[in-house]
């Protein structure tokens, strides 16, 4: 968090939406935990907690990715050259992590849902709060695909972060509806 709040590239929004989607992940893993009548609640925590350990280390491996990129896009500039080969493979590959993150966050996201609805009534608000975290990071998630993909619409990758954003503003819409 002080890294990205330091000015200093990276990381930036990548890594603030894998971080997002991992403390989305923590809340349904909260909400399950203190859902004792649910009988399905200590798989849903668990659960939780794998897609927490998935999306924590994305913040880390997109800030790496996209430091790479604007080497490369750095290096590119100081030689008045158009695009070479290295900054689109290194934007290539800046591109791929985000589309984790949106996916971490689709999954997290219908987990969210399952928890506003099943969850104890005390806590589906949060399990609420925690579909619309997950959606947002899917959302952020693919739009930086998008602008990392510049020209490439209809990359497979572009596709999945789009289907994922899909898939989340989905669940979170289902969470609001059921911890009303």
């Amino acid at each position: 968090l002080e890294r990205l709040g330091a000015g200093k590239p990276p990381p930036g929004g990548g890594s603030a939406a894998a971080l997002t989607v991992a403390i989305a992940a923590g809340v349904v893993a909260m909400v399950a935990r203190r859902s004792e009548d649910w009988e399905e609640s200590p798989g849903t925590a668990a659960q939780a907690l794998a897609l927490q350990a998935r999306a924590a280390p994305l913040a880390l491996a997109d800030a790496q990715v996209w430091e790479e990129a604007l080497e490369a896009l750095a290096a590119v500039r100081e030689e008045a050259a158009t695009q070479n080969g290295e900054l689109a493979q290194k934007l290539d590959l800046s591109a791929t992590v985000p589309v984790q993150i949106a996916e971490a966050a689709a999954d997290t996201a219908v987990l969210a849902a399952l928890a506003a609805e099943l969850g104890d009534a005390t806590y589906r608000a949060d399990a609420a709060a925690a579909a619309v975290l997950a959606a947002a990071g899917a959302r952020a998630a693919a739009h930086l695909v998008a602008v990392n993909l510049t020209g490439q619409e209809g990359d497979e990758r572009l596709v999945r972060a789009r289907r994922s954003v899909e898939i989340a503003e989905n669940a979170a819409t289902h969470a609001l509806d059921s911890a009303r």
